[in-house]
């Protein structure tokens, strides 16, 4: 749920990047950071193991504009894709406005998205969140790599309410802003109703 401080006359929305281990979604932050310059709002923040993985988040704040006068930040976050942090992308969830899910376009991997997805759902549904009315995209990640499964499969297998689809080479930047602009739209667009 966005968190609007009157005083200041801010709305802050909480934006995760989902899937699994070594998908992209860190990548996805970085590229974002490395585009804005700290410009629109922040630095990243990063807490990652010695193999350069996750450990508990990733966080970039971005200034995006108004609302009724009202200045929007969105903060991004990313959870942990190793199922061993459990209890840290629960946490990450809490308060969450949207969500980019993160999927790996390889074979070998599509196991690893399906069983990141059904832990998206069960994490929300455990903290209360319906899954229906919450903004969401998909993302295709990794579409340059050798040995990818077809996008239309992917869809086929991963799409869960008809949410906008966007593909993406997250080291190159392609598609990641797309991604990061699609929730956004979805995510003020409710904050418009409210």
């Amino acid at each position: 749920m966005s968190f609007i401080n009157k005083t200041v006359r801010e709305i802050n929305c909480k934006i995760v990047y989902y899937g699994a281990g070594l998908g992209g979604k860190t990548t996805n932050l970085q590229w974002i950071c490395q585009q804005t310059g700290g410009n629109n709002g922040g630095k990243m923040l990063s807490l990652t193991a010695d193999e350069d993985r996750t450990l508990f988040f990733d966080f970039l704040p971005l200034e995006i504009g108004k609302v009724r006068d009202y200045k929007v930040r969105f903060h991004l976050y990313t959870v942990p894709g190793q199922v061993f942090y459990q209890a840290s992308r629960k946490l990450v969830l809490r308060g969450v406005d949207g969500i980019v899910f993160v999927a790996d376009s390889q074979v070998e991997r599509m196991d690893a998205n399906l069983e990141a997805l059904e832990d998206l759902k069960r994490n929300l549904k455990e903290l209360g969140v319906d899954f229906m009315e919450l903004p969401y995209v998909l993302q295709l990640n990794k579409r340059d790599l050798p040995n990818i499964v077809l996008a239309h499969e992917m869809r086929a297998q991963l799409m869960l309410k008809n949410e906008p689809v966007f593909e993406a080479i997250a080291k190159e930047g392609r598609g990641v802003l797309e991604t990061l602009q699609g929730v956004g739209r979805q995510v003020l667009a409710q904050l418009k109703k409210g």
